[in-house]
């Protein structure tokens, strides 16, 4: 059962990050975008956070606790375990109770009207989580590789 829970912590992590960059690199390529144009982008985001992003932390974060509960029973616990738990489930809340609520408010606005500085407010507030459980993830990335 553990070898179940180890894949799908593995393709949940694959979603979780993959999704992400794939986010990020549209959001730069997006600063030639007219502000038309940047209503689009923003949609796409969105759609990638709510099908991709989303689903892969709430699949590694449920994974990862299921992982954990496993090994309670075993003895001395590794910085590295819990470095990568830590970051992870850090990374995950704020993936699930920040960033999704942000995108979906955001792909609900017109970038070019008179929500323009709300968009704005909410595309800064996206790309700082973003940066933010992004490092996180790699935290635990490179936690979990020190594990073993």
């Amino acid at each position: 059962m553990n070898r179940l829970w180890l894949f799908l912590h593995l393709l949940g992590f694959a979603m979780w990050l993959g999704g992400g960059l794939a986010s990020m690199f549209a959001g730069i390529a997006s600063k030639s975008e007219t502000r038309s144009g940047l209503g689009a982008v923003v949609r796409a985001q969105s759609a990638i956070q709510r099908m991709i992003i989303a689903p892969g932390a709430l699949i590694t974060v449920l994974s990862g606790l299921m992982l954990t509960f496993a090994l309670a029973g075993m003895a001395g616990a590794n910085l590295w375990l819990m470095v990568m738990q830590g970051a992870g489930l850090v990374a995950g809340l704020l993936t699930l109770f920040v960033a999704l609520p942000t995108a979906t408010r955001l792909s609900r606005l017109d970038p070019s009207g008179e929500q323009a500085a709300y968009f704005d407010e909410l595309r800064k507030r996206q790309k700082v989580v973003g940066m933010i459980w992004g490092a996180l993830g790699l935290l635990a990335l490179v936690g979990g590789a020190l594990v073993r």
